[in-house]
């Protein structure tokens, strides 16, 4: 025989339950309003000993979930217990008035990520008199998640995107291409790369190239202007996105790029190497893989020229270079522009 349980075991039980799992337990009113709410809801920032009034279920989550969290206690309140679980982003700063500082909550200015599931409580005759649900913290899988995406799509030294975001970005323009032609501004791309880095290698070791490297890096971010994107493209080449800008407009901003860092990168005693950088244009195609072959193309004819220049290949189809002739170079005196033709 089956002996059944008082209500003092089983709200000993209960609240056992509630320790070992770590699920904050609550209570619904037909109107979703918590009436119930077990202590570890304190996690969510407030102290259900505390309330005289219980806020609604959808005020648990911040504002852009709300309406999402409201309507699955709609749909639950009515009746319905298919597909009853959501996950959203928990507000934790609401105690604005107890903060150090108004921009600054007592909490940190976290969101904490639950997984609310709901089932309606049914009384005599079936009618719905509440719901009762658990919140269960998902932080710990949307931080895996989080972390797993920034490793696949960041380089570890940089950490600007990589080749393989920096193309999702890049096959994005790529799409937009038939509005530029007709009539908008094209799109750019330029690939960019410190000069001379096998020899930077070679005499001061890798250790050094990462600082070369991480500080290329910095000082890119510092020379984008608001829409640019930019990535790594392999361990020596970064590429920028220019969207809605010309090639003059483009080739001015790369100079301009060079120009600084080169002075911006002068040796601070005899032993340390004189860093320069260069660059390669060209305007966003049909293809990524032509855009990008293009670009890197232009980085090379640059190189092959000195360095410390902006680079564009010439497409044979477009210019009067016949394409059995080999590429021709050319060099404006100063600081230029080598082109070449294919």
């Amino acid at each position: 025989m089956i002996e059944k349980w008082s209500d003092a075991e089983g709200r000993g039980l209960h609240g056992l339950l509630e320790e070992a799992a770590g699920d904050i337990v609550l209570k619904l009113d037909a109107k979703g309003f918590i009436v119930h709410a077990s202590a570890n809801a304190a996690d969510l920032g407030f102290d259900p000993s505390e309330l005289l009034l219980m806020p609604h279920i959808c005020e648990l989550a911040d504002a852009d979930h709300a309406p999402a969290v409201d309507e699955l206690a709609s749909r639950v309140l009515a009746g319905d217990s298919g597909n009853s679980s959501l996950e959203f982003p928990a507000s934790l700063c609401r105690a604005q008035d107890s903060s150090p500082s108004a921009d600054q909550c007592a909490y940190g200015g976290h969101l904490r990520w639950y997984q609310l599931t709901l089932r309606p409580l049914h009384g005599e005759g079936g009618s719905v008199l509440g719901a009762i649900g658990l919140m269960r913290s998902v932080q710990q899988v949307r931080t895996l998640e989080s972390e797993l995406h920034t490793r696949a799509t960041t380089d570890p030294l940089t950490g600007l995107s990589n080749r393989q975001a920096f193309a999702s970005s890049l096959a994005r323009c790529v799409d937009r291409v038939p509005d530029s032609l007709r009539g908008g501004k094209p799109a750019m791309l330029a690939v960019f790369a410190i000069d001379r880095m096998r020899a930077i290698f070679m005499q001061y070791g890798q250790d050094t190239l990462d600082e070369f490297l991480w500080g290329f890096a910095r000082f890119l971010e510092t020379m984008v202007r608001p829409g640019f994107v930019l990535g790594q493209l392999d361990a020596e080449r970064f590429g920028v996105i220019l969207p809605e800008t010309s090639l003059r407009e483009a080739q001015d901003w790369a100079e301009e790029a060079l120009r600084t860092f080169a002075a911006l990168a002068l040796p601070s005693s005899a032993r340390m190497p004189h860093v320069a950088a260069s660059a390669g244009l060209a305007e966003v195609e049909h293809s990524v893989d032509r855009t990008l072959r293009q670009a890197e193309l232009g980085l090379v004819i640059a190189r092959a020229a000195g360095g410390m220049q902006v680079g564009r290949a010439l497409d044979h189809r477009n210019s009067a270079v016949p394409s059995c002739e080999p590429a021709a170079l050319v060099v404006n005196r100063g600081f230029g522009v080598a082109a070449g033709g294919r």
